[in-house]
Formats: C-alpha cells, structure tokens, sequence
C-alpha cells in the first residue's frame, strides 16, 4: 500500500490502533461541557448495519394494502413466503402489513408508537423509474449489486465514484461546535467501521464490546509499560512516526481512562445474552451514560449485525438474525428510558442493498437494491411506514428486472438529511453532508418530530 500524504498515513494509523479504545479529541477528563449535564442539549444518533444485504421482502410483508396482498408477495417467493398467519400485523392508516414472526419486540415498538418504519431505500444518484433504469443513458450508482461498493457508497453517501469520509463523520464535522469542549470524539464505532465514521476534519473512537483494551502488561507490569511509554515519547526525528506514537500513546492513555468510567457505569436494563448486537448497543448505552462525565452533548454511534448474505438457507438464517435485531433494539431502546434520554437517541438501520423477492435455487436470495428500515426512539413519529411502499409484482414498475429487484422509490440522501436534520444540522449545510442531495428534495420525510 502507497501511503503519499500524512492524513493518508494517520488514516491508516487509526486502523492499526483502535484496538486501544477510544481515539481522536480527547484532551483531558475533568471538564463538563453543560449542554451534556441536560437531557435537552444533548442527542444520539445509532446506526445498526446489517452486513450482507437483509431481504426486507421477508423483513416487512404487504398482507391487505390498497396497492396489493398478501398474493402478490406470496407469487413473488416462490414457495419460500412466509405462511400469513405466521406474520406480527402492524398497520399503517388502512393497510396492514406483517413483520417476520421473529420480531415481537420490534412489532412492539412499532404499536406503542416508538418505531417507524422508511420502505423501498436504496442508494441513487437521480430519482429513477423501471424505465430510467433501462434507458441507455441511465445514470446510476457505480458497479450496483456489489456489496463493497455498495456498502461503500451508503456510508459515504456517494453514489459514484470514491469518497474518503462518510455522512456520520461529516455530521461531526458540521455539529464540532456543539462539542467544543467535549473530552471524547463525536463519533464512535463499536464494531469495525468503515468510512461511515471518517469525517474531513472529525476523527472515531473505537470501544469494542467489551470494553477498551489498555495497553498495559500483565507480566512485569511496571517495567514493560514504562518501556512502552518510553518508545511512545522517543524522538526520532521522523514526522510521520512520532505521529503515530502520538495517536497510539493518547489512545492508550484514554482507553485507561475510560475503563475506569465504564466501570462506574451500571445499565440495569436486561440485555439478551449471546447476541452480538445486544453486546454493542450495551457498551453504547454505558457510553451515554456517560455522556456528563466525557462532556458531550452530540453522539454518533456505529454497530452492525453480520450474516445477511443469505445467498442460500435464508429462512432458516434470517430466524436468527432478525431476532437477534429485534431483541437487541428493543433492550436499547429500553435502556435509553432508563436513562431518561429515549427522546433524544435515535437508532436506525441501514444496509448495503436488499435482495431479490424471487429465490434462486439454494433457498437463498441474491443482491438487489431497494431495502425497508426501521427507526426507532421516542422521538420518532411511530406506528406508520413512510415513503413509497413498492409494488411486489414481478417485472412491474418497481422491479428493475424479473426478479423483485426493487428500484429505490427514496434515496440514502433524504433518509439521512432526514435524521441530520433532526440532529441539528441547518437546511443550509446538508449539501455538506450529503453532496448529492440537490438531486433530491431535502424536505425531511417526516418520521422525527
């Protein structure tokens, strides 16, 4: 790997060293920032990735709509749909529709009005038709289907071409001011993220599940850490390294500082054992917990949920992995109640495409594009769908091909600048975070009060 400029190499650096916990403008513990010490300063946004591409079209099923039923989609699967009696109706006004049966806790949020629901996302660069698809002058998001330049292109919200910061990083960028005395980095990824969490200026912490990794030994305990420290403050003479030492050693320097507050913080909240996801939105709710003591008032957080590349055996794996969603959310949600701060944390899922409703040979399904998410939090404007729910029809307005490939009816732009806005970002600086907007309405979509 070349690395030509000192940001590249930092870059690069963070990777290396994110192992040692939190990362990036930390300068010191003891200050309070007091927009943090109020519940109406403060705000959070958590992004859960579902890797792989989840089937929205098993995720969210049209039972009694105006547009279509429960025929439409049962056509489309081709005898892997979900039996209709199986499915958890919600409604939306007149319509009702069924989540997969193993989301009860979701189903729940969505009744009690703490979960919404944005049907048919998907990354765009113009709002496209079945028949602008096909036109030969189609203008469309680079190599589409490929889940690395998709997954890309979500988290950056670029849809062509290579972009070298995401919109979480970005929000960071635009909201510094906010946490201008914060002593913890705006941005924190808790399971492997990608350029979602890189902002032009704005650099992540890293917190894994379980907690910082301190750098200190075990073995001869006093001796190796000085050594260590002492190879950290050498000065070599080489910019780039002793730039590398200074991000390792204020990584490890905050990593022990911020065991020590975990430590002191206690979420009474249940959270399902052995779900790796629960693991994650656990340590992010510790970290808002703590949100007085780190003196920040605006959060970011990135967890995901791997295994939706369900290519084959996809009713069997999705049983799982939806549960493992649902119980995980609902647990968070729950424990932003217990910390009094559910109006001001909104979770939201996001995934790199959706999958075809009609299966192929191996009981699975492959890449597609437009997907369904949910968002949830007491500030969300729950219990309804919004956007355009798409028609099911095989090879009908809505497909891209034959195979229930859904063209996204709204983009990754308006469903971002929709959650930017509401987290604080002005009209005027959306473009900033979401440079393709322009190509759409940046109205909020309406599903945050």
């Amino acid at each position: 790997m070349t690395i030509r400029t000192r940001r590249e190499f930092l870059r690069n650096t963070l990777q290396s060293v994110t192992a040692l916990g939190a990362i990036g403008g930390l300068a010191k513990f003891g200050e309070m920032n007091a927009l943090a010490s109020t519940g109406s300063g403060y705000q959070a946004l958590v992004c859960v990735f579902l890797t792989g591409g989840n089937n929205g079209h098993n995720t969210v099923v049209p039972i009694t709509t105006a547009l279509q039923d429960y025929s439409v989609y049962q056509t489309g699967r081709s005898g892997l749909a979900i039996p209709s009696a199986s499915l958890l109706p919600i409604h939306n006004g007149n319509d009702v529709y069924g989540l997969h049966p193993s989301m009860p806790e979701m189903q729940g949020l969505y009744n009690s009005g703490h979960a919404a629901i944005l049907a048919n996302v998907g990354m765009l660069v113009t709002p496209t038709t079945r028949a602008a698809y096909n036109a030969p002058s189609a203008v469309l998001p680079s190599n589409l289907f490929s889940h690395s330049d998709q997954a890309g292109q979500w988290q950056t919200a670029i849809p062509t071409g290579l972009g070298n910061s995401g919109w979480g990083g970005r929000l960071a960028d635009q909201l510094a001011s906010l946490n201008s005395g914060a002593q913890f980095p705006t941005v924190t990824s808790i399971s492997g993220c990608g350029l979602f969490c890189l902002g032009q200026s704005s650099l992540p912490a890293t917190v894994p599940p379980t907690g910082p990794v301190q750098l200190n030994s075990t073995v001869n305990n006093a001796i190796l850490n000085q050594a260590v420290q002492h190879l950290l403050t050498f000065d070599n003479g080489l910019q780039l390294v002793q730039a590398a030492n200074g991000i390792t050693a204020r990584g490890s320097t905050y990593a022990n500082t911020l065991a020590s507050l975990i430590a002191t913080q206690t979420i009474k909240t249940v959270f399902p054992a052995g779900n790796p996801l629960a693991d994650q939105l656990l340590m992010a709710a510790k970290l808002i917990g703590l949100r007085s003591q780190l003196g920040i008032s605006r959060q970011i957080f990135f967890c995901q949920l791997d295994g939706f590349d369900t290519h084959s055996a996809e009713p069997a794996t999705q049983v799982t992995l939806l549960q493992q969603l649902s119980q995980a959310v609902s647990a968070f949600y729950a424990a932003t109640q217990e910390l009094l701060v559910d109006q001001q944390v909104t979770t939201f899922t996001a995934s790199e495409f959706g999958r075809t409703l009609n299966p192929n040979s191996s009981a699975g399904t492959d890449h597609a594009w437009g997907n369904h998410h949910f968002i949830v939090g007491s500030a969300v404007k729950g219990g309804a769908m919004y956007g355009t729910f798409p028609s099911l029809a095989l090879g009908g307005p809505n497909d891209a091909n034959s195979r229930g490939t859904l063209i996204p009816t709204t983009a990754v732009d308006q469903y971002g600048s929709t959650l930017a806005q509401w987290f604080g970002v002005g009209a005027g600086s959306l473009t900033q975070v979401f440079p393709n907007l322009g190509n759409f309405s940046s109205a909020p979509l309406g599903f945050l009060g």
